[in-house]
């Protein structure tokens, strides 16, 4: 009798790509390194009090380019005022991370913050 050959499991995150991939599209994400990396992009003072929700690509018209697109964040209450003071930073350093103008204007989503703090 012949013994089975290694096991070659492969790593969830491999496996679930393509299911996270999908509904990040939906949210109008190009790729998730924006939720995923939001306190390296926009700081951790920043990210402790907002998350990003969506991006908001206007329809293209034809023989035009691209508008840049709208990115909606959550943001708990009483820190919207000061998110709002701190958008073209937030601006630059999302655009930064893209390589282009591909945000241009924020808005803002008073709600409570769908992660939870680690002890």
């Amino acid at each position: 009798m012949s013994k089975p050959g290694p096991i070659s499991a492969k790593p969830l995150s491999i496996l679930l790509n393509d299911v996270f991939s999908d509904a990040y599209a939906k949210q109008g994400f190009a790729a998730r390194e924006l939720v995923t990396r939001w306190a390296e992009i926009a700081g951790t003072e920043i990210a402790r009090y907002s998350e990003p929700m969506k991006m908001q690509w206007p329809r293209p018209v034809e023989g035009q380019p691209q508008e840049p697109a709208t990115l909606v964040l959550r943001v708990e209450g009483p820190m919207a005022l000061e998110i709002q003071h701190s958008s073209d930073r937030i601006l630059e350093r999302v655009n930064r991370f893209f390589g282009w103008h591909a945000v241009g204007r924020l808005a803002l989503r008073q709600a409570p913050l769908s992660r939870r703090e680690r002890p």
